[in-house]
């Protein structure tokens, strides 16, 4: 259980709180999954009383009313099974072998080795 990022508040974290610089926007939406650098965990009180610096707009995702435990990535039963990834013979074209590994072929693009899509 992680707690609120004010000072001073014990109270259970709900929200989490992000910053978006280049759009001038806070963003209050559900507790994320995990804690993140450069976000703030919020109780509920807290995340509704929260106000943004002068000309910042506030976006205020809903919140649940009280906290759900989410259980952590990898758990069982806690992500539908994921559709089966192609096979290699339903990819368009397989990646050329590198020379030397860390190293990919890049083909010229110049007029006289135009590329078609």
């Amino acid at each position: 259980m992680r707690r609120c990022s004010k000072t001073g508040c014990q109270g259970d974290a709900l929200a989490t709180l992000t910053y978006n610089y280049a759009d001038s926007t806070v963003v209050i939406g559900p507790l994320s999954r995990r804690a993140e650098p450069h976000t703030y965990d919020l109780c509920g009180e807290h995340a509704r009383r929260t106000t943004a610096p002068r000309g910042w707009e506030v976006l205020r995702l809903a919140l649940p009313e009280r906290y759900e435990p989410v259980a952590p990535q990898g758990a069982a039963g806690a992500v539908p099974p994921a559709e089966a990834p192609p096979t290699p013979s339903a990819c368009a074209a397989p990646p050329a072998p590198a020379a030397r590994p860390g190293l990919r072929l890049v083909r010229d693009e110049g007029p006289e080795n135009p590329v078609h899509s």
